[in-house]
């Protein structure tokens, strides 16, 4: 309820400022447009003085929509969009004046039934007060509607007139594509990097200490000797096969698709190495890309938590908002998470693939909070 009230007195003062605005920029139009007519200056372009102020006046246009509608928008594409911008604007502020001004009215009448009795001492007639009032609450009412329809609007036309064309968000999507597609390049190639790091540093070391061991249980003339080579190669390959999984569990876990998200989740709180406070709370099972992506994203900041935070406790979120998987990820570390480091790097890379928000918040001497918001239609 609170939201909704500051949210609607956003918009009042929008609808205030852009009526009080209208004068100026109806003059200005009726004058700009009679000046450009007698001097044919529409055809110079953006040295005209009239269009310099048109920019200027939807400059402020702009900014007020930004201010108390919360709508984004670039400057002005080009000069004639702004002049056409205000020519249009400055009749909605008129408009909206006069809805103000009906929303007084009814205020006023509607407030006559608190303090009327007290000024009419000859009360003759009280039922036409109670209706007056009455009257005056519903005209507020329509008024109230009336104003916030009004920043509706009055944002539209920002949008429309202000805001970038269907060309521009065309090449801005482009831009954000090949961007996500050279960072999921990337991160695959990380992947693959870290993946033969992990061989060859831990799987690889195995089995040639494997090799050797069986090497020299066959060069033996000592059957005891022999014996006690063949159990260390046994407990070596052991060792072996635990680092495989390892390193096959970190490629793709197989329980996201025999057990679904949260048992995976749970097998990661469980091997974390600290205590990890997990909620998860999804209605139904999303896709298994948002699944996967979910997945690395709680398995990378939990092994970071353990690793390099010193942290005592992980908490983590899975949450279904809207349309939006919203995974939080909190420890009590010391903080200090470099988000351009190649694991969060990579996470980020991964997330918005998908056109997903990635966000790190990690101050010194904590706590970081990692966020990520994929969409799930």
């Amino acid at each position: 309820m609170r939201m909704l009230l500051g949210r609607w007195l956003r918009v009042l003062l929008g609808v205030v400022l852009g009526s009080l605005a209208a004068p100026v920029e109806l003059a200005f139009v009726v004058m700009g447009g009679l000046w450009l007519l007698a001097t044919l200056v529409q055809r110079a372009g953006a040295g005209s003085p009239v269009f310099r102020g048109a920019r200027w006046l939807a400059e402020a246009g702009r900014r007020r929509a930004a201010t108390w509608y919360g709508a984004e928008l670039d400057v002005p594409r080009a000069d004639r969009f702004a002049f056409a911008y205000l020519s249009l604007r400055w009749a909605l502020g008129a408009f909206s004046g006069a809805v103000l001004l009906v929303a007084l009215v009814g205020a006023g009448y509607a407030s006559f039934l608190v303090w009327g009795w007290f000024v009419l001492s000859d009360m003759s007639h009280p039922g036409d007060v109670l209706l007056s009032a009455l009257g005056g609450l519903f005209l507020l009412f329509l008024a109230v509607q009336g104003v916030y329809g009004i920043g509706l609007l009055d944002a539209q036309l920002a949008k429309r007139f202000l805001g970038p064309s269907d060309r521009e968000l065309l090449k801005v999507r482009i831009g954000e594509l090949s961007a996500s597609r050279a960072g999921v390049v990337e991160a695959v190639h990380d992947e693959r990097r870290r993946i033969e790091r992990d061989l060859h540093d831990g799987v690889q070391q195995r089995l040639v200490a494997l090799g050797m061991l069986l090497g020299r249980s066959r060069r033996t003339s000592d059957p005891e000797k022999a014996g006690k080579l063949l159990i260390q190669a046994h407990e070596e390959t052991q060792r072996a096969l635990a680092e495989l999984r390892e390193v096959a569990w970190r490629v793709y876990p197989v329980a996201l698709d025999e057990v679904g998200l949260t048992a995976a989740l749970e097998t990661v709180a469980e091997r974390a190495g600290i205590p990890v406070r997990l909620t998860c709370e999804l209605p139904r099972e999303p896709t298994t890309v948002i699944q996967t992506v979910a997945y690395f994203v709680v398995a990378e900041a939990v092994t970071n938590a353990a690793k390099h935070s010193g942290a005592t406790l992980v908490t983590v979120r899975v949450v279904r908002q809207g349309i939006m998987v919203v995974v939080r990820i909190e420890d009590n570390g010391s903080g200090g998470a470099d988000p351009t480091g190649g694991g969060l790097l990579g996470l980020a890379r991964r997330v918005a693939a998908l056109d997903g928000q990635f966000t790190v918040d990690s101050p010194v001497a904590g706590p970081t909070v990692i966020i990520a918001e994929l969409p799930c239609e």
